[in-house]
């Protein structure tokens, strides 16, 4: 049987995590869940590594949630906290990550894509909350609370409705929309500018942007300082100012 997730360096310094189970809709049943934890420690451990993509083969399904089969054989009632592969939760990731959206992303679907710093769609994808449709739960969700207004988020919990990627788009979820057959080279694309700045530099700022989601002004203000420390004393932070007064590419050393 193929591997449930793939894993490839398509170009240097990134990664392209695919769920592959198109025929179960790439549902995250156990090989699927135990593919995405070893696909994600491969990539926080690699230090060429700078973004990952997390995407899925076929153009129906990026990923339709749990495997409601394996669920139902478990009797599962309160998930694990360990459970699913979600990156800086049970999965410690501190590198940038892009959600390539292809298809429906339902239930944990939505979570895992919800879970990357970044999030690209595809115009067919569609996105749902559809736990309230089964009678499972959805706590993985308040964090949302961040990303899109508190009525869209309530109307998308109550009802289970899916979304379209235009909506998720105007709503604040989903970074840009494009055609089906565009979508990775749109995120190589978007992946490949993050992973041409100053790496101390994209970590500070992807942790700056969590620090100010989590904790008021001030206290955001005192730990971001603290954060941006590290890449203001590194030898970056003289390359970068050298390259440009001698007119040619930094070459960055991520110390």
């Amino acid at each position: 049987m193929p591997d449930a997730v793939l894993f490839e360096v398509p170009e240097p310094g990134i990664a392209v995590l695919t769920i592959n189970r198109p025929d179960s809709r790439n549902a995250l049943g156990r090989e699927v869940r135990e593919g995405l934890f070893a696909g994600w420690e491969r990539f926080e451990r690699d230090k060429d590594l700078r973004v990952a993509i997390l995407t899925a083969a076929g153009d129906k399904a990026f990923c339709a949630g749990g495997d409601l089969k394996e669920m139902a054989q478990m009797q599962l009632e309160v998930p694990p906290p360990g459970m699913f592969p979600v990156p800086g939760d049970t999965v410690e990731v501190t590198k940038p990550t892009i959600a390539a959206v292809n298809g429906v992303a339902y239930a944990g679907g939505w979570l895992i894509a919800q879970a990357c710093d970044l999030c690209l769609a595809s115009e067919t994808a569609r996105f749902a909350f559809t736990e309230a449709k089964v009678g499972r739960g959805s706590p993985w969700a308040a964090p949302l609370i961040h990303m899109i207004p508190q009525r869209i988020f309530m109307e998308i919990v109550l009802t289970g409705d899916p979304i379209t990627a235009q909506r998720a788009y105007e709503v604040g979820l989903v970074n840009r929309v494009t055609a089906p057959d565009a979508l990775l080279g749109e995120a190589l694309a978007l992946a490949r500018r993050i992973a041409a700045n100053a790496p101390l530099s994209v970590l500070a700022g992807q942790e700056t942007v969590h620090l100010a989601t989590e904790m008021g002004k001030t206290a955001a203000l005192r730990a971001a300082r603290h954060a941006w420390e590290r890449a203001y004393r590194s030898r970056d932070a003289q390359e970068g100012p050298q390259a440009f007064a001698e007119k040619r590419a930094p070459v960055w050393r991520g110390e």
